[in-house]
């Protein structure tokens, strides 16, 4: 697992205090406070990924879930994707998180989306994974790895926990064939939590711990495109629901950062699928 300065630094990053209070307030914000909730009303605060919903989405359906499929969300954040698998695909889902905060908020808008019967969260190390060999059917992780020096015990801790025939979504940034990456971004307010890997080393990697390739595809087209719709837009202030709410206000910073990277090839986005081989 991480040692424990770089754990800290990593929980700190993202953010700390009583984030559900803070969540809880801008529920209310939103006119949200009251009532069931839907993952489409929660989506600008809990797809902490470029693309947000419509990328999750896309990665559900690379998947093909059959019903009752078990999931593992492997760095869930406020478990946005895992329930987006539970309503849409009718799966069964585990998330984990290495930050407390994140798992409690998560378990609170899965009980206001009436999924807890199908969503449960915990906190724990994707390093050292809290199941069983062969615990789950397949396993997901969008945006996580950026902050994992260790990739080979990240890749064989969730390889390890998948039944034979399982497969691994993949939604990832990595490196770009230009440098340096401007931060701050969205994982890492500098170089000391920024651990990207290239396409290349990062395929080879899935390789050696036990994965084969079934779809493997750049989506950085589309994330730029995205960034530059969202650009476009006029502006305006701040919604009620939105990452801000998570990460504090330094946030826009790091998304125009990402945006940058991204166009000045920094950066990419890789969506893969692959079997557990």
């Amino acid at each position: 697992m991480p040692d424990h300065e770089t754990a800290a630094a990593i929980i700190e990053h993202y953010g700390t205090g009583d984030l559900t209070a803070r969540v809880s307030a801008a529920l209310r914000r939103a006119g949200l406070d009251r009532g069931p909730v839907t993952c489409s009303d929660l989506a600008p605060l809990d797809q902490f990924h470029v693309r947000g919903l419509a990328a999750t989405g896309e990665l559900a359906q690379g998947l093909d879930l059959a019903p009752g499929a078990t999931v593992l969300d492997v760095g869930c954040g406020l478990g946005g994707p895992a329930r987006h698998l539970a309503a849409a695909c009718a799966a069964q889902v585990t998330g984990i998180d290495l930050s407390q905060p994140y798992v409690d908020v998560a378990r609170m808008l899965t009980e206001r989306c009436g999924l807890a019967d199908q969503v449960r969260f915990r906190q724990a190390d994707a390093l050292d994974l809290p199941f069983a060999d062969a615990s789950f059917d397949h396993a997901w992780t969008q945006h996580v790895a950026m902050n994992i020096a260790d990739r080979d015990r990240f890749y064989r801790s969730i390889r390890r926990v998948l039944k034979p025939g399982g497969r691994l979504a993949i939604y990832d940034i990595v490196a770009g064939a230009a440098s340096p990456v401007l931060f701050p971004v969205p994982w890492a307010r500098g170089p000391e939590l920024n651990h990207l890997l290239t396409a290349e080393a990062m395929a080879e990697v899935l390789r050696q711990t036990g994965f084969r390739q079934l779809a493997w595809a750049d989506r950085s087209a589309a994330g730029l495109a995205w960034f530059q719709e969202q650009a476009a837009r006029p502006p305006a202030a701040a919604p009620a629901l939105g990452l801000q709410v998570v990460m504090g206000p330094e946030f826009p910073v790091m998304f125009a950062n990402l945006g940058r990277n991204l166009a000045e090839g920094r950066l990419r986005l890789i969506q893969a699928i692959l079997g557990a081989a």
